[in-house]
C-alpha cells in the first residue's frame, strides 16, 4: 500500500504539470474569468445593499429610506397622532379606530363613496381625458406599503397627466386621510361593497353554518351545512378570506371600464397596480413607449407588462433567495434548481442593460400580472369569458385569467414585458407567504438602491423587442381550488354588467340559470335604472337572500 500512494501522486502532478505545458492559455482563461466572477459579485454587492444583515436595525432601515426620499413628500410617510399613537412609516396604522365605526356606519360611507364618484385635483389638472392613464390600485390594509407606492408616484414623471383610482376593501379612516392628501395627480377613491369587513358573520363572508374548509363531503352532508353540496376540487370548502380578492379584483375591473361617469368614453389604458408595490421614476414614460411599439410592430400584443416577479426576487437576490425559490415553487410548480443564481441576469442594469428591452411573449399569470396594462377593447373581450373567470375553480384572479385566455378568447393573450422591471414588489408578506415582521421596510430600500444605481438607464430613448418562439402548446393547468362554491359564482357573475338581458342569461351555466332568471327579467324591466345601480341592487338582493 505504501508504494501505491506515491505513485498516484506522481500521476496528479505530472496531468497537471501536462496541463500546464499543453494548455496555457486555458490557464489564463480561467484566471480571468475568477477575476470577471469577483468583480461581478462585488457589483452585485453594491447594487443590493450588500451582503444580508448581521444585525437588521428596523431604525436604520427607516432613516436610510428617509433619507432618499424628497424633504416634501415625507407628509406620506409620517402618520397622523391617532388615539395618543405616533408612529414612522404608520407601522401601526393598520389598527386604526374603525372599531369606533358601527358596520351600518362604515356601510353608509362606502354607499356614499360609491355614489359620489368624486374626483379630486381636476380644478388643478383640469378633466381627465379619454386619452388619460388611468392606475387602478387594490388596497387592503398595508398602509405602510401603500404610503411608500404613494412616494414612488409621486416622484414619477407625468403622473399630473393620470388618474389615480384607489380601490379599498376595507374602511380604515386614516388610510381614506393618506388617499385624501395626495396633491400630485388627480385621484378617485372606490369601495368593494362586498368585503368580509361589511359583511363578517354572512356570505360574502364567513357564515355560521358554513362548511369548515377542511371537512369531508359526507360529513358535510350529514350536518347539512349551507355550502355542502359545493367542495372546491380538491374536497375543501370555502375559506372567505381567500374568495375576497378574486371578487374585488373582478369588481374593480367591471367598476373601472363599465359603471364610472369619468370613465364611459375612455379608450387609453388601465394599468393595474397593489398597495405593496413599487414604481420607477420613467414607469409612465416606458408605459407609452410599449403603447406606441405595439401599434407599430407589435399588433397581437394585448397586454403590457412592466414587472415580473421573475426579475424583481432576483433584484432581491442575496438575503431574499430562499424566499424567492420558495415564492416561485408555490407560483410556478418549479423546483428550487430551476430558479436561476441570484447574481445571473436581471441584477445587473449597468452590465446587461435590459432597460430599454421589451419581450413579446404569451402572457403567463405566474410571471406577468404585476404591473398589467390593458385597453378597454382587450377588458370587452375579458368580460364576455365572464363565465369562465366566474366559475374557473381557483381562488386567484391572475389563474382564472389564464384559464379565460387559454379556453375562452379567440386570440390568446400575449404580453409585451419589459425586461428591466418599472414596478416592484415590495410586501413581505401577502395571501400565500406570511412572516414574524410584515411590516419591514428592508426590500423597499433595496429597491431605492437598485433604481439609483439604474438612474442612467431610465428614459430609454426607444425600445428593442425580442420574441419568445412558442415550441410547445401549454396544457391547461389544475386550478388552486378555493372557488367551488356557487355562492362565489353568482356574486362573480352579478358583478358582470350584461350589455342585453338575453345575453347575460345566455351566459350563465345551467346550475345557476334558475337562481339568476329573475334577474335577467328584472333588468329589462327596470330600463330607468342605471348599470351601477342595477348591478347594486341585484348583488344586494341576492346577499341577502
Amino acid at each position: 500500500m505504501a508504494s501505491i500512494t506515491p505513485t498516484k501522486q506522481l500521476v496528479r502532478v505530472r496531468v497537471t504539470v501536462v496541463g500546464r505545458r499543453k494548455f496555457p492559455c486555458l490557464r489564463t482563461l480561467l484566471l480571468f474569468f475568477t477575476l470577471f466572477f469577483l468583480c461581478l459579485q462585488l457589483h452585485v454587492s453594491n447594487l443590493t445593499g450588500g451582503g444580508e444583515s448581521t444585525s437588521p436595525d428596523p431604525a436604520n432601515d427607516s432613516a436610510l429610506i428617509l433619507s432618499m426620499v424628497p424633504q416634501v413628500l415625507h407628509k406620506y410617510l409620517t402618520s397622523k397622532p391617532r388615539n395618543s399613537s405616533h408612529t414612522f412609516n404608520g407601522t401601526a396604522a393598520n389598527q386604526t379606530d374603525t372599531k369606533t365605526l358601527s358596520n351600518e356606519e362604515i356601510l353608509r360611507q362606502i354607499e356614499k363613496y360609491n355614489q359620489a364618484q368624486t374626483v379630486h385635483n381636476e380644478d388643478i389638472f383640469g378633466p381627465v381625458q379619454n386619452d388619460t392613464i388611468i392606475i387602478v390600485i387594490q388596497v387592503h390594509t398595508r398602509i405602510v406599503y401603500l404610503r411608500h407606492l404613494i412616494v414612488s408616484l409621486a416622484q414619477a414623471r407625468d403622473i399630473e397627466s393620470t388618474l389615480l383610482v384607489f380601490s379599498h376593501d376595507v374602511f380604515i379612516p386614516e388610510c381614506n386621510e393618506l388617499v385624501q392628501s395626495v396633491d400630485f395627480a388627480r385621484t378617485l377613491q372606490i369601495f368593494y361593497p362586498y368585503s368580509i369587513q361589511t359583511h363578517p358573520n354572512t356570505f360574502p363572508g364567513q357564515s355560521e353554518n358554513d362548511c369548515p374548509r377542511d371537512i369531508n363531503y359526507q360529513q358535510a352532508q350529514l350536518i347539512r351545512c349551507t355550502n355542502a353540496d359545493y367542495p372546491d376540487l380538491y374536497g375543501h370548502y370555502r375559506e372567505a378570506k381567500f374568495t375576497q380578492t378574486k371578487h374585488h379584483w373582478w369588481w374593480k375591473a367591471n367598476r373601472v371600464f363599465d359603471q364610472l361617469e369619468v370613465t364611459r368614453n375612455h379608450s387609453g389604458m388601465v394599468l393595474f397596480l397593489e398597495e405593496d408595490h413599487y414604481v420607477a421614476e420613467d414607469f409612465i414614460y416606458v408605459l407609452r413607449q410599449m403603447q406606441s411599439a405595439c401599434n407599430a410592430a407589435c399588433p397581437q400584443c394585448n397586454i403590457l407588462s412592466l414587472g415580473t416577479y421573475l426579475k424583481t426576487f432576483n433584484y432581491y437576490g442575496d438575503s431574499k433567495k430562499k424566499e424567492a425559490m420558495k415564492a416561485l415553487k408555490h407560483h410556478q410548480g418549479v423546483g428550487a434548481a430551476a430558479v436561476p443564481p441570484s447574481w445571473a441576469y436581471h441584477v445587473l442594469p449597468s452590465l446587461y442593460q435590459h432597460y430599454h428591452k421589451a419581450e413579446v411573449t404569451p402572457w403567463v399569470s405566474s410571471k406577468h400580472n404585476m404591473g398589467m396594462a390593458l385597453n378597454r377593447t382587450v377588458w370587452s373581450e375579458l368580460r364576455r369569458c365572464a363565465q369562465h373567470f366566474c366559475t374557473y375553480d381557483d381562488y386567484n384572479w391572475d389563474w382564472s385569467l389564464q384559464q379565460v385566455s387559454q379556453q375562452c378568447l379567440k386570440v390568446k393573450l400575449t404580453a409585451m414585458v419589459m425586461r428591466g422591471p418599472r414596478v416592484f414588489h415590495i410586501g413581505e408578506c401577502g395571501v400565500h407567504h406570511k412572516k414574524a415582521n410584515c411590516e419591514s421596510t428592508a426590500v423597499i430600500s433595496k429597491v431605492q438602491k437598485v433604481l439609483a444605481n439604474a438612474g442612467r438607464h431610465l428614459y430609454p430613448s426607444h425600445l428593442t423587442l425580442t420574441y419568445t418562439t412558442v415550441t410547445k402548446k401549454n396544457k391547461l393547468r389544475k386550478g388552486n381550488g378555493g372557488w367551488g362554491d356557487i355562492r362565489d359564482h353568482q356574486l362573480c357573475m352579478n358583478m358582470t354588467l350584461p350589455t342585453t338581458a338575453s345575453s347575460s342569461s345566455q351566459s350563465l351555466s345551467a346550475a345557476n340559470h334558475h337562481q339568476f332568471s329573475s334577474s335577467s327579467s328584472s333588468l329589462s324591466s327596470s330600463q330607468s335604472l342605471s348599470a351601477a345601480t342595477y348591478h347594486r341592487q341585484q348583488n344586494t338582493a341576492f346577499i341577502n337572500s
